[in-house]
């Protein structure tokens, strides 16, 4: 006999609110900090990319190297398109959960008011403290944001509380924020 016998019935289908969805995810969000980042490479394939990342609420902010290939691949791109995957680590059905955020990439200058606001989200300290670099100097390279315009969001455990494990979040759907 399974253990969690409600991943036995069927599958609900009921979609969450949209508020308490955001609710949810925000929650996942504060739980990690690394995601799967995928963009679209010269050869015109998806390129995935293992990145730290801290979240405000559910954007994320990333500080990504200069030279590497996520941001050339930003840059070439007309859109700018980004696809970030969270998840929590798997033990079971009973435990799937992560997320797919669907985004165009903001790349943030040094000096500019989202830039600082990006630092203040991002905890460089602790990488600068583990490479030995001054602590009273805050990086000066680019910072990205990912702010999602669509989410895709699994689990399992939703199934439990009667909504469906797979949930979409939409930023033109969820009225208690601003786009």
């Amino acid at each position: 006999m399974p253990v969690h016998q409600w991943l036995t019935t069927e599958w609900p289908t009921s979609e969450m609110p949209q508020p308490q969805l955001r609710e949810r995810i925000e929650r996942l969000l504060t739980m990690q900090n690394m995601c799967v980042m995928s963009t679209i490479g010269g050869h015109g394939g998806p390129v995935a990319t293992p990145i730290e990342f801290y979240a405000d609420g559910l954007d994320l902010y990333t500080y990504p190297q200069p030279q590497s290939p996520k941001i050339h691949n930003i840059h070439r791109s007309e859109d700018r398109k980004v696809c970030a995957a969270v998840f929590m680590p798997y033990v079971g059905w009973a435990s799937a959960r992560g997320a797919q955020l669907f985004s165009k990439a903001d790349l943030f200058e040094p000096g500019t008011p989202e830039h600082a606001h990006g630092l203040d989200v991002f905890r460089w300290e602790a990488s600068a403290a583990e490479l030995g670099r001054p602590m009273d100097r805050a990086p000066q390279g680019l910072i990205m944001r990912i702010r999602p315009y669509r989410i895709t969001y699994t689990e399992h455990w939703l199934r439990k509380e009667g909504w469906a494990p797979r949930q979409v979040w939409k930023r033109s759907l969820d009225s208690s924020l601003q786009a």
